[in-house]
């Protein structure tokens, strides 16, 4: 690979600097650099972070490659900033066993857009009975690390005990879809005064606390780590925060869409806001965006669920539960926490990048923009402004919550290792 210097650059949102890379690898970062041969790309104040990660990543494949394959996703992923994502298991077939794993790990490998973690699932099929090869999907090709039934939660309180005494061996994690079942029958969207006007069948906030309750308790007993996906109450914000004064390991992620919209858009009966866990109310809005700037909850996670049309395209009891969320989480993140104080882009680093880097073990990724470091990178034009328009997507999927709607930030350039996968706003 020839040289790249990237000039004038806000790295991490502070000082401007000149970042110069060789190969795979930053060389140095420092201002006045210069590199005879060099590429120069003209970042004119653009603010430079570390590549993105995501710990909760939706690609369908297998499966459900009318919704995402692993190359559209990863060209999503590449086009918003990310270098490495986590995929979760809820694949057909499941990713329940060394060969699925291997499969999607794999197919991340040919993509060459970011990487792929393979997440693999906690039990057989996801169906909360029977532990999954847990340890034959670590020691595959994949090296798993991370574990998760996400889009069900691991309600059998001694299944998840013996899933968590598994990982503990190998220092993995449970990441735990903190739904209680019973609790959420025939719910629709979240529990409150607007369920109540609509009609709709209410899920309450405490399906979600419980489980988060128990989990971390069983989590102390066993001395193991546990991770709450996209976690959406206030509630929950104060039983994470409780659990970590214990010194119980604990981690939580936060979704962009939960930071930002509220049950309120159902009125609209507009199945694009449909999504689990359901959107909350402006208070709990409010306690996440307080929960993520004070590190109760440790990362923003995109929980990217690609749907074709007509899964959407329809009324909303029928239709699918998630959202696309892979190239716009950034803009969000920028919107709910940068302008309004809450979070430094240092900080933006911090959650989007090195957190979830180091809960999931992604070797490379979330590393300092200093010399010696991998040039995974990442270059955002902050003072964009410009309307959604999920036309332009990479995704295979258009079932964003924001089309139409203006949003700040823009991600110009991607770097993996070195390798331009994103050049002024197109994919190379």
């Amino acid at each position: 690979m020839s040289k790249i210097l990237i000039r004038g650059a806000q790295v991490l949102g502070g000082e401007t600097q000149d970042v110069l890379i060789d190969g795979e690898t930053i060389e140095a970062v420092g201002a006045g650099l210069s590199a005879v041969g060099a590429t120069v790309v003209e970042a004119d104040g653009k603010v430079l972070l570390p590549g993105l990660v995501d710990l909760h990543t939706h690609l369908r494949e297998p499966g459900r490659e009318d919704s995402e394959t692993v190359l559209t996703g990863t060209r999503a992923a590449a086009s918003g900033g990310y270098t490495a994502v986590f995929a979760m298991a809820n694949t057909f077939p499941v990713a329940d066993t060394a060969g699925v794993v291997e499969q999607v790990y794999r197919l991340g490998k040919e993509s060459g857009y970011c990487d792929v973690q393979p997440i693999g699932a906690v039990t057989v099929g996801l169906e909360g009975k029977k532990l999954a090869e847990l340890g034959a999907m670590h020691e595959s090709a994949a090296g798993v690390t991370v574990f998760s039934d996400d889009g069900k939660c691991v309600d059998d309180a001694v299944i998840m005990r013996r899933a968590l005494e598994y990982v503990k061996a190998f220092g993995g994690v449970v990441a735990q879809h903190a739904q209680e079942p019973r609790l959420t029958e025939g719910a629709q969207m979240n529990e409150g005064v607007v369920s109540a006007e609509l009609g709709l069948g209410g899920w309450p906030a405490v399906a979600e606390e419980s489980i988060i309750a128990r989990d971390v308790l069983l989590a102390e007993h066993v001395g193991s780590r546990v991770h709450i996906c996209h976690l959406s109450t206030a509630g929950s914000v104060e039983i994470v925060r409780w659990a970590k004064s214990r010194g119980i390991d604990v981690t939580a992620e936060v979704t962009p869409h939960h930071l930002l919209l509220t049950d309120e858009l159902v009125r609209s009966y507009n199945p694009v806001y449909k999504v689990n866990p359901p959107l909350r109310t402006e208070r709990d809005v409010m306690a996440l965006r307080e929960a993520l700037a004070d590190g109760t909850i440790d990362i923003v996670a995109t929980d990217h669920a690609p749907h074709p049309h007509e899964d959407k395209d329809c009324e909303w009891a029928a239709a699918a539960m998630g959202m696309v969320g892979l190239e716009t989480a950034l803009s969000v993140v920028q919107q709910t926490m940068v302008e309004t104080g809450l979070l430094t882009w240092e900080a933006v680093a911090d959650r989007m990048s090195f957190k979830p880097a180091a809960i999931g073990g992604a070797a490379g990724h979330g590393r300092p923009v200093s010399a010696g470091e991998p040039a995974n990178l990442v270059l955002v034009d902050a003072d964009y402004r410009g309307a959604v328009d999920p036309a332009g997507f990479a995704s295979r999927s258009r079932n964003t919550p924001y089309e139409g709607r203006e949003l700040p930030g823009r991600v110009t350039h991607t770097w993996l290792r070195g390798r331009a996968t994103l050049v002024d706003g197109k994919l190379t």
